[in-house]
C-alpha cells in the first residue's frame, strides 16, 4: 500500500519554504543589487565618456571648447547657480535627451565625429533612471534637489572638464562600502566625478 504525504507534513515543507525564500529575500535585497547595476553602468558610462573626450582632445586640432553654457534644450550641462553639482541650478539640469555626439547634445561643443578614426561613440550615454526626482538619487549631504542624470562642466581654457553622475545604491553613494563619490578625488561628495579637473 502506498502511503502519500498527510497534511502536517506538506504544511511544514510549505512554512519552511516560506522562511527560507524570505530568508534570501532580505539576504540578496534584490532593490539594492538592481540599483548597483545601474551604478555600475554610471561608472562605465563616466569612464568610456572620460575617455572618448579625452581622445578628442588629443586628436583633434584646435578643437572647438566654450566654457560652460545653459542652453535651452533639455540637457543637463552644468552651470553655475545653486543647487547642483558644482553649484547648477535647477532650471539648468534636467533629464538628458539630447544624445548627439556631434556637439550639439548634452555634452557640448565636443564633436566626436572630427576623431580622425571617426565617433568612438555613436551616441552620448544617459543615465540609466534620467530623471531630475530628488527621490529617485536622493543623494545627500546639505543637497536635497538631487536626482538621476549625468551632467557635464567645461572650463574657461580648452581640455578643462568634469562629468558627473549621482548615485543611487547605499553601496555606491557616500558612506557606503565601495563609495565612488567622497573617493574620486573631486569637490562635490555626494557626486560621482570624473574629468581632467574635478574641483573647479
Amino acid at each position: 500500500m502506498k502511503r502519500g504525504f498527510t497534511l502536517i507534513e506538506l504544511l511544514v515543507v510549505i512554512a519552511i519554504l516560506v522562511v527560507l525564500s524570505t530568508a534570501v529575500v532580505l539576504v540578496l535585497n534584490p532593490v539594492e543589487l538592481i540599483k548597483q547595476s545601474r551604478d555600475a553602468t554610471r561608472i562605465s558610462d563616466l569612464s568610456t565618456l572620460n575617455s572618448a573626450i579625452a581622445l578628442y582632445l588629443s586628436d583633434v586640432s584646435n578643437p572647438a571648447w566654450n566654457p560652460d553654457v545653459v542652453n535651452s534644450t533639455a540637457t543637463c550641462t552644468v552651470a553655475g547657480a545653486s543647487g547642483y553639482p558644482n553649484g547648477a541650478a535647477t532650471s539648468s539640469c534636467s533629464a538628458n535627451v539630447v544624445t548627439l555626439a556631434d556637439g550639439s547634445g548634452w555634452v557640448r561643443y565636443v564633436n566626436f565625429s572630427l576623431i580622425s578614426g571617426g565617433s568612438p561613440l555613436a551616441r552620448l550615454p544617459i543615465d540609466p533612471r534620467n530623471t531630475i526626482v530628488a527621490a529617485d538619487c536622493p543623494g545627500g549631504g546639505t543637497t536635497s534637489t538631487l536626482g538621476c542624470f549625468y551632467g557635464f562642466k567645461s572650463g574657461t581654457s580648452t581640455g578643462i572638464y568634469e562629468i558627473v553622475a549621482n548615485m543611487e545604491s547605499t553601496k555606491y553613494r557616500n558612506g557606503g562600502t565601495a563609495d565612488v563619490e567622497s573617493s574620486d578625488g573631486g569637490n562635490q561628495g555626494h557626486w560621482y566625478e570624473v574629468g581632467s579637473n574635478l574641483t573647479f
